[in-house]
């Protein structure tokens, strides 16, 4: 999770950056354009039309702002978590292949130190389940059961809790969306107020501009990060759904030794006849 945060504060730095560097090149929407000659103009028609997009794009982002930029910056940490997540929330890396069957042949052998030792050379979420099952061997087999499912239960929900930044993502994005609307509209309304109701069409532009384009932002950022907040959550529901029949198969030794029906001694002597009968 470190990594994750650090990656996270450099993609935020890294997009800052370049968001300034370019920013002063943008076009400002309340200067007045340069009266440029007639040929001049022309040209730079011709040159706007053959590629409208990269710019137009740019210009897009751009114009949101302050709001625009906090926008940006959440989809840069929601981009960062979801690699995160898919090279960690995996079968391969909460469950390593073997490690069951390895600690289960040891545990039918009696070996309970190598058991828990092999557990510590593949930290994971089935290991770190193993390991807390083994260190109650010794206080019979409800002891054991009973840690394997508290561990199960604090590792499930440490990944629960590590996916939740994309839930916080998706729900703040659209927030700062509503409050760039918001400003968008105050500044359409305030233009309105400065002319005393007379304002045209263009003088309102700008403020409905941002509010849309802030609007639009905080929505495509929102639904990609709830979609993946729900797909990872499945993910995990399945992950920690296989770990426990893991837990139970490599156990299952275990709970057969202490099951077993003890040999029964010879029964003890009967009481004498009570008054000589």
């Amino acid at each position: 999770m470190r990594k994750t945060t650090a990656f996270c504060v450099v993609a935020m730095v890294a997009l800052t950056l370049f968001w300034v560097a370019h920013g002063g090149s943008a076009q400002d929407p309340n200067a007045a354009p340069a009266v440029a000659p007639p040929d001049t103009r022309a040209q730079a028609d011709t040159a706007g039309q053959d590629s409208p997009s990269a710019q137009g794009v740019w210009e897009i982002l751009s114009a949101g702002g302050v709001v625009g930029v906090l926008i940006m910056l959440l989809s840069v940490a929601a981009v960062a978590l979801v690699i995160e997540h898919i090279m960690t929330i995996r079968e391969s890396v909460l469950m390593p292949p073997g490690l069951g069957d390895d600690v289960r042949a040891l545990l039918a052998e009696g070996k309970l130190t190598p058991a828990r030792q092999r557990c510590r050379t593949e930290p994971s979420f089935l290991a770190y389940v193993l390991d807390a099952g083994l260190t109650e061997v010794d206080g019979g087999w409800a002891a054991v059961e009973k840690a394997a499912e508290d561990a199960t239960a604090d590792q499930s929900a440490r990944l629960f809790r590590k996916i939740e930044y994309l839930s916080v993502i998706g729900n703040i994005a659209p927030m700062l969306g509503l409050l760039g609307t918001v400003i968008g509209m105050i500044l359409a309304f305030r233009e309105v107020a400065s002319t005393q109701g007379a304002a045209r069409a263009a003088d309102l532009a700008e403020g409905i501009y941002l509010a849309l384009v802030t609007t639009v932002e905080g929505l495509i950022v929102a639904i990609p990060s709830l979609t993946a907040f729900a797909v990872f959550r499945n993910r995990v529901d399945q992950l920690v759904a296989e770990a426990s029949y893991v837990a139970q198969h490599v156990f299952a030794p275990l709970k057969q030794v202490q099951q077993q029906p003890r040999a029964k001694g010879p029964a003890p002597p009967a009481p004498p006849p009570v008054g000589g009968r």
